[in-house]
C-alpha cells in the first residue's frame, strides 16, 4: 500500500518528514525501541505490554500486514518509524463509527507530530470507510494526548467517571469524536 500522508515540512516541523505508511518486517528494531517505554504503556491499553519484545513486534507487524485496506500504520519521521496510529471500524450497530489510537515514542512528544497523523488518520478513515464518527478514548491522566485530539479538531463528548482499571487504579475515561 502506499504512503497515506506525505506531510510536508513547516516552520513547527523544521526539517522532519512525516509520512504515515504500512509497517514492514525491516522496522522490528525501531518498534521494539520506542514502544518499550513505561510511560507509553501506562497510557495503553493492557494488551499493549510494557516490556514490549521483540516476539511481540514481529506479532505486531505481521498482525497489521493482514488488513486489508490497512489500518494500522507506522509513524515516520526522517524514513524512520517512530510510532504508530490505527483505525478500526466498528461492526454491528457501531458500524458507522470506527476509533483511533496511537502512541509516538518519547523524544518526539511536543513536537506536533501527533496532531498532524491524527488529523491524517482522520482524513483516511472518511476516505475509506462509509463512516460518519471517528472517536478516541483517553485516560484522566493522558492530558497531552486530551490536547493533541482537541488540536486535531475533535471535540470533548464525555467522561466515564472510574471506568478503567490500568496499573492497580481506577481512572477516568474520556472520548473525544469528529464528526464526517
Amino acid at each position: 500500500m502506499p504512503i497515506i500522508a506525505n506531510i510536508a515540512n513547516d516552520k513547527k516541523h523544521n526539517e522532519m518528514e512525516i509520512k504515515l505508511r504500512p509497517w514492514r518486517d525491516e522496522d522490528i528494531e525501531h518498534l521494539i525501541n520506542y514502544p518499550n517505554n513505561k510511560k507509553i504503556a501506562d497510557n495503553m491499553r493492557d494488551r499493549f505490554p510494557h516490556p514490549y519484545t521483540h516476539e511481540v513486534g514481529l506479532t505486531f507487524i505481521k498482525e497489521s500486514q493482514q488488513e486489508n485496506p490497512t489500518k494500522i500504520f507506522a509513524i515516520e519521521v526522517n524514513s524512520i518509524p517512530i510510532g504508530s496510529i490505527g483505525i478500526f471500524p466498528g461492526t454491528d450497530v457501531y458500524k458507522k463509527s470506527a476509533e483511533i489510537g496511537y502512541w509516538i515514542g518519547e523524544e518526539f512528544w511536543g513536537k506536533g507530530i501527533a496532531t498532524k497523523v491524527v488529523k491524517e488518520i482522520v482524513n483516511y478513515g472518511f476516505a475509506t470507510w462509509n463512516i460518519n464518527r471517528i472517536y478516541a478514548k483517553t485516560f484522566g491522566p493522558n492530558t497531552a494526548s486530551q490536547c493533541v485530539l482537541l488540536k486535531a479538531e475533535f471535540n470533548f463528548e464525555s467522561k466515564a467517571e472510574k471506568a478503567v482499571f490500568k496499573n492497580n487504579q481506577l481512572l477516568d475515561e474520556l472520548i473525544f469524536t469528529v464528526l464526517k
